[in-house]
């Protein structure tokens, strides 16, 4: 067995560790929410805090490496959306939904140790440039299509209610407060202490396999209902359009060889749990969102190493 093969089977492993946990009663449901919380709230903020304070992000091309990969999403965006409008007749309120669904990469819960594993830590600090601004202009994107979706309804936000609702959830995320401490904290060029090190360490090193485990008690918890069509077509959207638009940019702008693969590697990721959290927010697409989450992380055992080996095959 290759690596790569096997990194796949231990990353979706422990996703598959976790369902069976779920679908056991092995562990309650609320177990997992408690674990999700410890993974996103404490282990991922401090990883990405100590990925801040020590990466060396030189020859990254972080303007390039966006470009390519928020192409990519405006792209499945638009196709998701289109997708659930006009292929399944629902409004444009599950319209947005359908969008952010086929264009919102799991990127931290199953992105962040999927890179360890497969790229290791050079390919985890690439994947940071991308963490660094995926989850704001994810979450304005949503807030303002969800306001032009529902304009004729009255009731419409101002541009600076807006703003503070986007504020507001940015400036209290976990991922973005261990991020802005961790390049506050570079910028003074103080060196840690061993022991505050260490402490940070301790939990930063357990984040990988404690969110894996969470996703997939997670998956239990949201399962597959409704119609279960749509989420096909909107999972087929996240696992085979959206890397071949950002393999086909990232070939065009003459990314790093490195810098692509983790690009393709990332846009080949299934739907995670924030779409699933945006349609519980707007109150509609929640089936159409969960059927999405689960049926394409249980397919991307497969097409993430396919999208793998043609990365590699197409950049080396």
């Amino acid at each position: 067995m290759s690596t790569l093969t096997e990194t796949i089977l231990f990353v979706f492993g422990l996703v598959a560790a976790g369902y069976i946990a779920g679908l056991t009663g092995y562990l309650r449901s609320e177990t997992g929410d408690a674990v999700a919380e410890f993974a996103v709230n404490v282990a991922l903020p401090l990883l990405l805090f100590r990925t801040m304070i020590g990466a060396d992000f030189h020859g990254a091309a972080p303007w390039a490496l966006w470009f390519c990969y928020f192409s990519a999403v405006l792209v499945v965006w638009t196709a998701g959306h289109l997708v659930t409008t006009r292929g399944f007749g629902r409004d444009a309120k599950a319209g947005v939904v359908g969008g952010v669904t086929a264009a919102f990469s799991n990127l931290v819960l199953l992105g962040i140790p999927f890179m360890q594993g497969v790229f290791g830590e050079q390919g985890f600090e690439i994947l940071s440039l991308l963490v660094s601004v995926h989850l704001p202009i994810m979450i304005a994107a949503s807030i303002l299509m969800f306001e032009w979706a529902g304009r004729g309804e009255g009731g419409g936000k101002s541009f600076a209610d807006l703003g503070r609702i986007f504020l507001r959830r940015l400036f209290t995320n976990p991922l973005i407060i261990g991020i802005l401490a961790g390049l506050a904290f570079r910028a003074t060029g103080l060196v840690l202490p061993a022991l505050p090190l260490r402490l940070i360490d301790a939990l930063a090193n357990v984040a990988g396999p404690v969110a894996l485990f969470a996703m997939g008690l997670g998956l239990r918890k949201f399962g597959v209902s409704g119609n279960v069509r749509a989420g096909i077509a909107l999972a087929a959207l996240k696992l085979v359009l959206m890397p071949a638009v950002v393999l086909g940019m990232a070939w065009l702008l003459g990314l790093p060889p490195l810098t692509a693969k983790v690009a393709v590697a990332a846009a080949a990721l299934p739907a995670g749990v924030n779409s699933y959290l945006i349609a519980t927010q707007f109150g509609t697409g929640q089936a159409l969102a969960s059927n999405a989450m689960t049926i394409g992380t249980a397919a991307a055992v497969v097409t993430t190493a396919l999208w793998l080996a043609i990365g590699q095959a197409v950049f080396g």
